[in-house]
């Protein structure tokens, strides 16, 4: 026969205790000698006593111990991006002291796939966060809604029922495009991310711009306007990789008409426009000025370094991390707005005589 498995009341007798100080013990919370604690957790360790079942802990709680990451793309292109991975990073270095797992939720692969993943309609979660979507309309959202499941929104619209944090892309937009205006360019053209999850890729029309559901492509497209800038193409993309960035700029900078600064909604677009440059034989700055956002660490475009407009990261992450701890504590959060700021790198110069 198997041997029987040591259970919470064996470590309690072994140690003195009752259970429910032996349950104390390892909750890591309330009225409990540190000797006492120390006491449980030696016996625990001589009887090979591991823990309490979580299942069971999570029965009494009511809770899963589990936040559920809605990612607003394919894991398979949203892996590719340093900006989601040092997002992630400093969400679940926030999340681990807490005792908190992460559940990522894939976006669709494409337009034709449904917009809400089963797991939405039945995975345990405490919280869920809901990256870089979040329209008023979003299904996403609503099934959340309909389960009862408090939301932290990143990057999204702004919504009276759902936690928010963001940064400041619009007004470091409108900075990084100053920053190419004052060198002397009038001939601009920017790259943007998707506008919503149909995904198109080519220069978007006058129908295409009146709509823009998701709000951070067109938070970052009016910081450009906001200057007063009206772009000479607008270039949509289905995603933000290099390759999306490369196609872009060879169709841009292969106009008789070329731009000689792009301006580009994220650091790997625009690295791709660097790239397309380079094929095409032309110098950057001299040629074309290349300015990104992100402020990424791309040492593979050496000796280039993108200009840029730098934003924290890790310190996002953490954000979201505060704003689910404080809605399992009862707290309404606070919306976040970081800061951004603008990093000049050697990608922008004068225009060409």
């Amino acid at each position: 026969m198997p041997a029987q498995r040591t259970t919470l009341a064996d470590v309690a007798a072994a140690a003195g205790v009752s259970v429910s100080t032996a349950s104390l013990a390892f909750s890591g919370s309330g009225p409990i000698a540190e000797r006492t604690r120390a006491r449980v957790l030696e016996a625990a360790r001589t009887l090979g006593y591991a823990g309490p079942n979580p299942l069971g802990r999570q029965l009494r709680s009511g809770r899963s111990g589990i936040v559920g990451v809605v990612m607003g793309d394919a894991l398979r292109r949203a892996f590719r991006d340093p900006v989601t991975i040092q997002v992630l990073d400093g969400l679940v270095t926030r999340l681990g002291p807490l005792g908190l797992g992460v559940l990522l939720v894939p976006g669709p692969h494409d337009a034709a796939q449904p917009a809400v993943d089963p797991l939405l309609g039945s995975a345990a979660m405490d919280v869920a966060v809901q990256m870089w979507g979040g329209t008023t309309d979003d299904p996403v959202l609503e099934t959340l809604r309909n389960r009862g499941i408090p939301i932290v929104l990143v990057e999204g619209t702004p919504q009276p029922d759902v936690a928010a944090v963001g940064i400041d892309d619009r007004g470091g937009m409108a900075e990084l495009t100053r920053h190419v205006v004052d060198l002397g360019h009038t001939r601009i053209a920017t790259v943007t991310l998707p506008f919503d999850r149909d995904r198109v890729e080519g220069a978007a029309d006058e129908a295409r711009l009146a709509c823009i559901p998701w709000e951070i492509t067109r938070r970052r497209l009016r910081g450009v306007t906001d200057t007063g800038v009206r772009p000479e193409v607008i270039w949509e993309t289905p995603a933000s990789l290099v390759e999306h960035g490369a196609a872009a700029g060879r169709a841009l900078l292969s106009r008789p008409d070329r731009p000689t600064a792009v301006i580009c909604q994220s650091d790997l677009l625009a690295s791709g426009v660097v790239l397309a440059a380079r094929e095409l034989g032309l110098r950057v700055p001299q040629d074309v000025s290349v300015a990104g956002f992100d402020g990424l660490d791309l040492p593979w475009l050496a000796p280039d370094v993108l200009t840029s407009v730098s934003q924290p990261l890790a310190d996002k992450g953490a954000a979201i991390g505060d704003a689910v701890a404080d809605l399992l504590a009862g707290r309404e959060p606070e919306d976040r707005v970081l800061p951004v700021s603008l990093r000049v790198g050697t990608t922008t110069g004068p225009p060409p005589a």
